[in-house]
C-alpha cells in the first residue's frame, strides 16, 4: 500500500511539471525613462539689485541675504544660485575664485567646456563652463562688466550625480541658465 501512495505521489508531481512547463515567452516593449518638461517661457526679473535677466516661469526665485538669489526647480530638484558681488578692486581675485570653483569638478568631471560670453553692447563679458559626467555641478557661469559688478552662477541637483539619468533636466536647466546670462543687463 505504501509503494502505491509513493508510486501515486511520484506521477501526480512528474505529471504536474510536465503540464506546468510551457516555453511561451512573450516578448516585452524596449521601454526607456521620459521625462518631458513644459517649454520654456521666460519673465523679465526687476529686484532692488543692480542687475535684471529673464528667468523661467517653471522656477521660483528667492532672494537671500543682499543680492545673492537662488531660483528653485521643484519638479526636477534643482536650484540655481547667483551670487552677486561688487568689484572693487578685486576683479583678479574674484575671476581666480570663480575658475578654481570650476576646476574643482575635474576629479568627477568628464570633460568641461569654457564657452566665453561677450555682450560688449551691454557691457556684459564672461564664461560659461559646461561640466560633462557626474560632477555636482553641470553648468556655471561668471558674468562682469570688469569694473563694478560680478556675478557667479551655478546650478546643483538635489540628487546622487549620475549625469545619464539626470540628462534631459540637466539639458533643461542649462538652456536657463544661459538665457539667465544672455539677458543679463546692468543698471
Amino acid at each position: 500500500m505504501l509503494k502505491k501512495i509513493i508510486s501515486g505521489a511520484l506521477f501526480a508531481t512528474v505529471f504536474l511539471c510536465v503540464v506546468s512547463c510551457k516555453d511561451d515567452v512573450l516578448p516585452k516593449p524596449a521601454s526607456q525613462l521620459r521625462l518631458d518638461y513644459p517649454e520654456a517661457e521666460y519673465a523679465h526679473y526687476e529686484t532692488d539689485c543692480p542687475f535684471t535677466f529673464d528667468v523661467n516661469t517653471e522656477g521660483s526665485v528667492k532672494q537671500n541675504d543682499g543680492c545673492n538669489l537662488s531660483i528653485n526647480y521643484p519638479k526636477m530638484k534643482a536650484t540655481i544660485y547667483l551670487t552677486y558681488k561688487p568689484v572693487r578692486n578685486n576683479i583678479d581675485s574674484l575671476l581666480a575664485d570663480a575658475q578654481k570653483l570650476t576646476y574643482k569638478h575635474v576629479v568627477k568631471a568628464d570633460d568641461i567646456t569654457e564657452m566665453p560670453f561677450l555682450n560688449a553692447k551691454n557691457k556684459v563679458f564672461g564664461m560659461l563652463y559646461q561640466v560633462n559626467g557626474n560632477a555636482a555641478t553641470n553648468t556655471r557661469f561668471y558674468v562682469t562688466d570688469s569694473t563694478r559688478h560680478f556675478i557667479d552662477c551655478s546650478v546643483y541637483f538635489y540628487a546622487k550625480p549620475n549625469f545619464d539619468s539626470i540628462m534631459p533636466a540637466t539639458s533643461y536647466v542649462r538652456n536657463d541658465l544661459q538665457n539667465l546670462m544672455e539677458s543679463l543687463r546692468w543698471k
